[in-house]
C-alpha cells in the first residue's frame, strides 16, 4: 500500500521524476501506468548525468508520447543541468512544442 493511500486525502498526488525512476528500477512505461491516477506532475532529466532530454538513454519521443497516449494533460517540469550551458540546454524542447 501507497503512503498516499493510507493518508486518504482526495488533494494529495504524485511528481512522477522520470530520471528518478530510471535511477532506481527502469519501468518507466509500467510504473508510469500503474501509479497515472495519482500522478499530477512530470519531471524530466535524463540518464545518465541528469542532463537535458535526448543526451542519455531514455527514449523521449517515446516517453512524451506514452504520456499524451495516456491522457496526461499536466504540466512537464525541467530539473537538469544543461550539458553545454542554459540556451543549448532548451534546444532539445523544440522538436516537442506545439505537436499535433
Amino acid at each position: 500500500m501507497l503512503v498516499i493511500e493510507e493518508v486518504g486525502s482526495d488533494n494529495l498526488y504524485l511528481q512522477y521524476d522520470v530520471y528518478h525512476q530510471a535511477r532506481m528500477d527502469g519501468e518507466l512505461t509500467a510504473t508510469f501506468r500503474r501509479l497515472r491516477d495519482r500522478i499530477a506532475h512530470v519531471q524530466v532529466a535524463d540518464n545518465p548525468g541528469r542532463n537535458e532530454p535526448g543526451t542519455g538513454e531514455i527514449n523521449y519521443r517515446f516517453m512524451f508520447d506514452m504520456f499524451d497516449h495516456e491522457g496526461y494533460a499536466g504540466w512537464i517540469g525541467c530539473e537538469y543541468k544543461p550539458a553545454a550551458g542554459t540556451s543549448a540546454g532548451l534546444g532539445w524542447a523544440a522538436a516537442y512544442l506545439d505537436r499535433k
